[in-house]
């Protein structure tokens, strides 16, 4: 044993940097799901800043120092205690304010969104959504649950976000899951490194590659 581990010293090395790397400095996470559609796809392997919030023991969530706050609009990744699954969304509600969701139409501190229409299919309408001087794009399902298209009105207390997935009606978020702790995040997404369509055998999506999120 030690003469392997004396033989595979460099590679060993290598490889617990990288995972320290990837712990402290930046990740990779594949994502799943839909529930970020259509910013996000099935297949897309996102790229993490883990030193946009907090700078944290390499392999924990202990904080060692804060290095920026979220801000409305940010996809972040996040542990979720609560769902027991590692999860990506969007946020949407802040410490301090009042969020409430009405016939999904988000309202944030008062202020009512804008919606533009974008693309429809007999499935889903893409719309984008516009809110104090940010926009981005959201998915509505034509058949969808009512329960999910109404909440609040709710004031997000200290250290907490409320985040919903783009792809609002498909989606298990804060409607979900609660409100998410400041301890929970583990940084912010930033781009789509590579993309693979799992409906095609897995084939590169080749105009999804280095995407800005």
């Amino acid at each position: 044993m030690k003469k392997l581990l004396r033989e595979n010293r460099s590679l060993l090395l290598f490889l617990l940097l990288m995972f320290v790397f990837r712990s402290v400095v930046a990740d990779w996470n594949t994502v799943p799901t839909g529930s970020m559609k259509p910013t996000i796809l099935e297949g897309d392997r996102i790229l993490v800043d883990r030193m946009a919030y907090d700078l944290r023991i390499p392999f924990t969530h202990v904080s060692l120092l804060r290095t920026g706050e979220p801000r409305r609009g940010d996809i972040v990744v996040f542990d979720s205690a609560a769902s027991d699954k590692r999860l990506v969304k969007r946020v949407i509600g802040l410490p301090g304010d009042v969020v409430e969701l009405r016939d999904n139409r988000l309202i944030v501190n008062g202020e009512v969104a804008r919606y533009r229409p974008v693309s429809t299919t007999a499935e889903f309408i893409d719309l984008v959504e516009s809110l104090g001087g940010l926009r981005h794009p959201v998915r509505l399902q034509r058949a969808a649950s009512l329960s999910f298209a109404s909440f609040g009105p709710l004031r997000i207390p200290e250290d907490a976000y409320l985040v919903l997935g783009d792809n609002r009606d498909r989606s298990a978020d804060s409607r979900v899951i609660g409100l998410v702790p400041r301890r929970e995040l583990l940084g912010r997404a930033s781009r789509v490194i590579v993309s693979l369509n799992p409906d095609n055998f897995y084939l590169p999506r080749g105009d999804r590659w280095l995407k800005e999120l």
